[in-house]
């Protein structure tokens, strides 16, 4: 009976230390969303400074995402062997060392080098996060915590829309990411100094359900975590989802939104950083009640498909109306419900989670990570590219040109999310039938 009783009182001071856990890797993934949309707020400043083209700023603002994606692997299998605490504080160590580059910038090789030194280091947060998650929640917590966490990150990328915009007025572009390279390290030692990979590791039972029964053994061989992850063809149609979902909502308010609502609109650069707020405001509701949703629900396809057919409906005016059908007062509605319906890529998440095998979960959600943000560069960049093309037509034209791109990738994304299954909230992995989940 006094070891029922020890075991209650261990799993209740686990229950209480996971949110200090959670808590201090939120913060660095703010930072991580702070430089995600920070560029688009600065563009001005580094088209003045360095003659930049909207290809190269393009080019410019995408170096995040291929560093972000080329480490997503690397840092899959290293929250699985190494633990999300080593892995976050070497990567927000890289971050602060990128930021300060970044702002100290004398050239354009060094402005691109900075900012793909961010890249790698912030890439290692997120899938870390996922990892902690899995560990230190229930599995009917996993979508509430992802939304929860992508909720407050998104401050991040708000605090990269406005307040940016107040302090680069305020003290240049330069002193303000040298400044943010300073909060980085000090978020590196807490990180440092409060993560655990695990609740075992503090001498507490497991939290999550499903490791309960099991004995924890030795780290997956990478060959055959690799094989399982790439052969689940369900992996792939999260990948669609994911990245589509996220590569249009973060082209947008991560590098083309204000420089649209100032060119074709006429808003100042206040306004314009104001207006695509409210699109990071939509993605932080959407992410936080999307997933209490599906939480509550036991189901995960059917909100994702409406949120899908939502994005569609919203992209289409933006491609086909422009201007003379969206007056002034309908844009942040618009960019808030555009916002609102990318955080279907929270329920890919999940799914991605619940049908691979526990053990496999960093190199999972990598994967899945990995394709979202190649697909995030190669859509920021071809948005660039398609401006550049179209010079010869008007501002609104060429947006257009550009929009319709994102159009075509909210269709997709729709379908990545009709071939993926219902799990009904719970992990299938691929020994179950996927068949009768399905029912």
């Amino acid at each position: 009976m006094a070891g029922m009783n020890n075991l209650q009182g261990d799993l209740k001071k686990a229950l209480s230390y996971r949110w200090v856990v959670w808590g201090v890797m939120v913060l660095a993934y703010m930072v991580v969303f702070f430089h995600r949309l920070a560029a688009g707020v600065v563009r001005e400043d580094l088209v003045r400074d360095f003659g930049l083209s909207a290809s190269s700023f393009g080019s410019l603002a995408s170096m995040y995402f291929y560093a972000y994606m080329i480490m997503q692997i690397p840092v899959g299998m290293l929250a699985d062997s190494l633990g999300a605490r080593v892995t976050v504080f070497g990567g927000t160590l890289l971050a602060a060392a990128g930021s300060v580059l970044f702002g100290m910038a004398s050239s354009v090789p060094m402005l691109f080098a900075g900012r793909f030194l961010v890249g790698i280091g912030v890439s290692t947060v997120f899938v870390s996060i996922l990892k902690i998650l899995s560990q230190w929640y229930r599995n009917r917590e996993f979508a509430s915590m992802s939304g929860l966490t992508a909720f407050i990150g998104n401050f991040g990328g708000v605090l990269a829309q406005l307040p940016l915009a107040f302090l680069v007025a305020r003290f240049t572009w330069r002193t303000t990411f040298i400044g943010i390279g300073g909060v980085s390290l000090l978020l590196a030692v807490l990180c440092y100094l409060f993560i655990r990979n695990t609740p075992q590791d503090m001498g507490f039972p497991p939290v999550n359900e499903a490791l309960q029964s099991k004995v924890p053994g030795p780290p997956p061989r990478l060959s055959k975590a690799f094989g399982e992850v790439l052969t689940c063809r369900n992996i792939w149609f999260a990948s669609l989802l994911c990245a589509l979902s996220s590569a249009t909502f973060l082209s947008l308010s991560g590098a083309w939104g204000i420089s649209y609502l100032r060119e074709v609109f006429g808003f100042d650069a206040r306004e314009a950083s104001k207006a695509v707020s409210w699109c990071v405001f939509g993605g932080m509701a959407g992410t936080f009640s999307v997933g209490c949703l599906s939480d509550r629900l036991g189901r995960r396809k059917l909100p994702m498909i409406i949120l899908c057919l939502v994005s569609v409906a919203t992209w289409a005016p933006l491609v086909f109306g422009g201007a003379a059908m969206l007056p002034r007062w309908t844009l942040s509605p618009l960019l808030f419900v555009l916002g609102f319906s990318a955080s279907s890529f929270i329920l890919g998440w999940a799914i991605t989670k619940e049908v691979s095998a526990p053990a496999y979960t960093g190199i999972a959600i990598a994967v899945v990570n990995t394709v979202t943000f190649l697909a995030t560069a190669l859509l920021t960049t071809g948005m660039g590219s398609i401006m550049d093309r179209y010079a010869h037509l008007s501002v609104e034209a060429q947006y257009q040109k550009a929009f319709l791109l994102c159009l075509i990738c909210a269709l997709l994304a729709l379908a990545g999310g009709a071939l993926l299954p219902e799990t009904w909230c719970r992990n299938v992995e691929r020994k179950e039938p996927l068949q009768e989940s399905t029912k």
